[in-house]
């Protein structure tokens, strides 16, 4: 039984409200720069309080942007971002479910030599592989398309893995019970291990998510384009003007809307996000 030591719960909630401000206090500061013009920052004093512009921050960079800095409005390549990071997201989580699927349930010759080609793919991540890769994706007439964006970051090894893993602890007896029943394979698959992985999917699928979110290389390489430009990118466009000093206000209006979706995704996806990373009882 833990003591009530009432010294010891004061040190540690001082420790996590002292860890909560240093990560927090960042995020405040570019949320209160974003609130107020240009002239705030002339001084060099960073204002503590909101200030009287965040409507027509936003409002400017949503719609405006920043016309020097060669990026399209903010909209544009926030559209951009989540249909790369939803893509890849449900690409990666479709992908692996049905390579799991045929490695533990599927009997066929190599098969165990299969999933750890697959898993050895883990120490080839996009940066080492980027020359090849961009040189495939341009063959094919990919560059500036969504399809350039997502298609090479779609295959994920750690979601096989963890699939892999949900299925062999799958009693035998649930697939021998479908089969006495006249389900198929996909009918198995469909009506048993796809609710069964509910929580797990949903954990991936917030992790993959930001994933793809902040990808910044693979964008940069294969987009020349500012339609197809994502926000990681535009934030940095933004940020390094070639004509005198960048615009912080606008700077920190953008990244605190590029920072909405994905907390928005932890946050409604919270439950389940939590639920598939502890449970361990089917």
């Amino acid at each position: 039984m833990v003591e009530n030591r009432p010294v010891l719960t004061f040190l540690t909630h001082l420790v996590l409200i002292a860890g909560v401000l240093v990560v927090v206090f960042p995020v405040y500061l570019a949320f209160i720069a974003s609130t107020h013009g240009i002239g705030d920052f002339v001084s060099g004093l960073v204002p503590l309080l909101p200030g009287p512009h965040l409507v027509e921050n936003y409002w400017h960079m949503l719609t405006v942007g920043i016309s020097s800095a060669g990026a399209p409005p903010l909209w544009v390549m926030l559209m951009n971002s989540l249909i790369m990071a939803v893509t890849i997201a449900i690409g990666k989580i479709v992908i692996s479910l049905l390579s799991a699927y045929a490695i533990v349930y599927f009997k066929f010759p190599f098969r165990l030599l299969a999933f750890w080609i697959i898993f050895i793919t883990l120490m080839l991540p996009v940066e080492v592989r980027i020359i090849p890769t961009f040189a495939v994706v341009a063959n094919l007439g990919l560059l500036n398309s969504y399809l350039g964006l997502t298609l090479p970051l779609i295959a994920s090894a750690t979601a096989t893995f963890l699939f892999r893993q949900f299925f062999l602890t799958v009693p035998d007896e649930l697939m021998e019970a479908a089969r006495v029943d006249g389900a198929g394979p996909l009918k198995f698959f469909r009506d048993i291990l796809l609710p069964l992985s509910r929580t797990n999917i949903a954990a991936l699928f917030v992790i993959l998510f930001i994933f793809g979110w902040v990808q910044y290389l693979w964008p940069l390489l294969v987009t020349t384009d500012s339609r197809y430009y994502t926000i990681v990118m535009g934030i940095k466009r933004l940020a390094a003007t070639a004509d005198g000093e960048p615009l912080w206000h606008l700077v920190m209006a953008a990244v605190m809307l590029a920072m909405l979706p994905p907390v928005l995704v932890v946050i409604f996806m919270q439950r389940l996000f939590v639920k598939g990373l502890v449970e361990t009882e089917k």
